[in-house]
């Protein structure tokens, strides 16, 4: 289960609970359509869980060296 996530802000945080905004900007959103990598740990996981309909997330495997 390691590697990296990419998660991308598809809608807007504007009329968003306090709370939604505080995850987004926790995982480095700040503007539409800005995509981030980010490790895939629970706690990444759980914030994705939290604010699925504003994000797109893909798993990245780890690359094999």
């Amino acid at each position: 289960m390691t590697g990296t996530i990419k998660v991308t802000l598809l809608k807007s945080m504007i009329g968003r609970p306090e709370k939604q905004r505080k995850v987004l900007r926790g995982m480095g959103l700040t503007k539409c359509n800005k995509t981030v990598e980010l490790e895939n740990i629970p706690s990444i996981r759980g914030m994705i869980n939290k604010v699925s309909h504003l994000v797109k997330a893909e798993e990245k495997p780890d690359e094999v060296k």
